[in-house]
C-alpha cells in the first residue's frame, strides 16, 4: 500500500507562486510514475502534470505549460509541483497520484494511489 501526503497549498494572489510537495511511503517509490491532478468545485478531476519513474520524461496540461514544473526526488521519495504565474482559474484542490506502470499517465484511471489533496486558492 502506498500513502501519499500533499502539502504546500494555500492562498496566493494572481501572478504569485506556490510549491506543492507530495511525500510517499512506498518502498519502491523509484519505480512509480507520478502525477498531479486538480479538481475545482463542480468540475471533474483533471490532469495537470506527470513525470516518469526516472524523472526524465514529463508532460503538462496545455493550461499550465510554461508556468508549472513537476520534479521527482527518488532518494527523498517526493514529487513536487512548482507553480508560477498563478491565475484565478488555477484555484482547485490539487492531488498527487502514483502509477505503478512507470510511464506517463494522463487519465485518472491510470493511477493506482491518491493523496488526500491540498487546496490552492488564487485571488484576483
Amino acid at each position: 500500500q502506498v500513502q501519499l501526503v500533499e502539502s504546500g497549498g494555500g492562498l496566493v494572489q494572481a501572478g504569485g507562486s506556490l510549491r506543492l510537495s507530495c511525500a510517499a511511503s512506498a518502498p519502491t517509490f523509484s519505480t512509480y510514475a507520478m502525477g498531479w491532478f486538480r479538481q475545482a468545485p463542480g468540475k471533474e478531476r483533471e490532469f495537470v502534470a506527470a513525470i516518469s519513474w526516472s524523472g526524465i520524461s514529463t508532460d503538462y496540461a496545455d493550461s499550465v505549460k510554461g508556468r508549472f514544473t513537476i520534479s521527482k526526488d527518488n532518494a527523498k521519495k517526493m514529487v513536487s509541483l512548482q507553480m508560477n504565474s498563478l491565475k484565478p482559474e488555477d484555484t482547485a484542490v490539487y492531488y498527487c497520484a502514483a502509477r505503478q506502470a512507470g510511464g506517463l499517465g494522463w487519465r485518472v484511471d491510470e493511477y493506482d494511489y491518491w493523496g488526500q489533496g491540498t487546496q490552492v486558492t488564487v485571488s484576483s
